[in-house]
C-alpha cells in the first residue's frame, strides 16, 4: 500500500546485442568457418512508457485541496450576506445543488471519476513495460476494486455504532466500476466510445422505463416537502427518492444487516450511480490514451478543447430538450455527458500552463497534494472536518482564538479561517511525505 520513490520512472531495457564471434556454448568460433548472420527475431509490438503527466497530478491536487478544504465555508458565510450578489455566488458555487444543475462543487466528483480513467492509461501501460502479464494486472483490478469499497465503506462508518453497507460514496462508486474499467483498458478508441455510449443508453431506458407516481402519491412518504420542485413531463422519471435507481437500493441494501431497513438516502444519492459514472471513467481512459499518443501538444489540446465543447453542448442538448435531465446526485446521462465537458476543458487548462508552457515548478504545491491523493482524502475524511482532530488540537494549542484572528477577525468569517488552517496542516502532511518520497497507492 505504501510505496516509496517517484512511482511510474521505469525505464525499458534494450534488448542485448548478440556476441560476435561465439558459438552457442559461448566458445570462439572457428575462425576459417564463415560466421552464420544471426536469426532475426520475430518483431514484437513495442510498448511506450508511460510518462508521467504532470498537469493530471496538479489537476487532481486541485480538486484533492477544494474536496478537503470542506468548501472554506464559504456557503455558511453566505448565508449572512443574502442579498449580496458576490457572496451568494460564492455560496452556490461552494455548495451542492439541490437537485438539478450543478455548480463548481458539483464537479469534484466527476472531476475524481475522469481521472482515474486518465490515470489508468498511464499506470497499467507502466506494468505493462515493467513486463507484468495481462493475468496479473487484471487480478491488481480485482484487488484494487474491493480495497476501494472496503475503504469507502469503512469511511462511511465513521460516525455509526455499526458497519454503514452504502455504496454512493466516490472510493465505492469508483471500486465498483474499476474492474469493468480495466476490461476496455488498451482496447480501441471506438470500442471504449461505444462502451460509453451504450452504458448511458441502458442506463437511460432503465430509468424511463420505471413509472413515475400516480397523481395522487403523497410525497411525505418519501421525505419530500410539499413544495419540492418536482421535475415534470419526462423528466419526472428522474426525479428525487421515486425513481429506478431509488427503488434498487430499497431492495438492494436491506440485503445488508442493519439497525433499521433502508428507505432512502436523505441527498438522493443511489448505489446504481457507478453504471453512469462508469462512462464518466471510459471518457477519462480515451483522454489519457489521447494524452499518451505520438500526436502534438497542439492537437491534443485542440483535441481536449474541442472534445469538451462538444461534450457541454450535447449534455445542455439533451436537458433542454427534455430527453433527459441534468441531475449530478444521481448522475444521469445527460449530466455524465455535461461533466465530461468540464473535466475535459479543466485538464486541458492544467495542460497548457504545466506542460505546455511549462510551468511545472509553479505547479508543485498542486503535485505534492495530487501524488498522495489517497492520503489527502482519508485525512479530510477522519480528522479534518471543521471540528476533527486537526481543528480540535489547532485550539488545544494555540489558544481559542486562533480561528477569529486572536479577536481581529469578524467571527462571520471564522469559518473560513478554520478551514484554511485545517487545509494548511494536511497540505503541509503531503508536502512533507513528498519530501521523504512516500506515496500511498493501492
Amino acid at each position: 500500500f505504501i510505496l516509496r520513490g517517484q512511482p511510474n520512472m521505469s525505464i525499458p531495457l534494450a534488448p542485448l546485442e548478440p556476441a560476435a564471434n561465439k558459438t552457442a556454448d559461448n566458445r570462439p568460433a572457428d575462425k576459417d568457418k564463415k560466421a552464420e548472420p544471426p536469426k532475426k527475431a520475430a518483431p514484437k509490438q513495442a510498448v511506450k512508457p508511460a510518462e508521467r503527466l504532470v498537469s493530471l497530478d496538479a489537476y487532481r491536487g486541485v480538486i484533492m485541496l477544494a474536496m478537503a478544504s470542506a468548501g472554506f465555508g464559504l456557503a455558511g458565510v453566505a448565508k449572512h450576506f443574502p442579498d449580496d450578489p458576490l457572496w451568494q455566488t460564492l455560496g452556490f458555487q461552494f455548495s451542492h445543488v439541490e437537485w438539478k444543475g450543478g455548480g463548481f462543487w458539483d464537479m469534484i466528483q466527476p472531476s475524481f471519476m475522469f481521472m482515474v480513467g486518465v490515470s489508468m492509461a498511464y499506470s497499467y501501460a507502466s506494468r505493462q513495460v515493467r513486463g507484468q502479464s495481462y493475468p496479473r494486472m487484471l487480478a491488481h483490478a480485482v484487488f484494487r476494486s474491493f480495497v476501494l469499497v472496503a475503504l469507502g465503506v469503512f469511511l462511511s462508518s465513521k460516525s455509526s455504532s455499526h458497519t454503514n453497507f452504502v455504496f454512493p460514496n466516490v472510493l465505492c462508486q469508483i471500486g465498483l466500476g474499476y474492474t469493468f474499467l480495466f476490461l476496455l483498458w488498451n482496447r480501441r478508441p471506438v470500442w471504449q466510445l461505444l462502451a460509453a455510449v451504450l452504458i448511458l443508453a441502458a442506463d437511460w431506458g432503465l430509468f424511463f422505463a420505471y413509472p413515475t407516481p400516480p397523481a395522487d402519491f403523497d410525497y411525505s412518504t418519501v421525505n419530500l416537502s410539499a413544495n419540492w420542485p418536482h421535475l415534470e413531463g419526462r423528466a419526472a422519471h428522474w426525479d428525487k427518492h421515486t425513481n429506478a435507481a431509488a427503488a434498487a437500493d430499497r431492495v438492494f441494501l436491506n440485503w445488508f444487516p442493519r439497525d433499521e431497513p433502508f428507505t432512502l438516502n436523505d441527498g438522493g444519492y443511489t448505489t446504481l450511480n457507478f453504471v453512469p459514472s462508469l462512462a464518466t471513467m471510459i471518457f477519462g481512459l480515451l483522454a489519457g490514451g489521447l494524452m499518451r499518443s505520438d500526436r502534438g501538444k497542439a492537437a491534443k489540446l485542440g483535441w481536449l478543447v474541442g472534445a469538451g465543447l462538444v461534450c457541454l453542448g450535447a449534455g445542455y442538448l439533451l436537458d433542454r430538450y427534455d430527453i433527459c435531465p441534468i441531475v449530478k446526485r444521481i448522475w444521469t446521462p445527460s449530466w455524465a455527458v455535461y461533466s465530461t465537458g468540464w473535466t475535459l476543458l479543466m485538464l486541458a487548462g492544467f495542460y497548457l500552463v504545466v506542460d505546455v508552457i511549462g510551468l511545472r515548478r509553479a505547479a508543485l504545491p498542486l503535485v505534492v497534494v495530487g501524488m498522495n491523493s489517497i492520503l489527502m482524502y482519508c485525512m479530510s475524511q477522519l480528522i479534518g472536518s471543521s471540528n476533527g482532530w486537526i481543528a480540535q488540537n489547532l485550539q488545544r494549542h494555540f489558544g481559542d482564538g486562533i480561528f477569529t484572528a486572536y479577536g481581529h477577525l469578524d467571527p462571520i468569517y471564522s469559518p473560513i479561517l478554520r478551514a484554511s488552517l485545517v487545509l494548511f496542516v494536511m497540505w503541509l502532511v503531503c508536502v512533507w511525505l513528498y519530501r521523504q518520497k512516500i506515496f500511498v497507492r493501492i
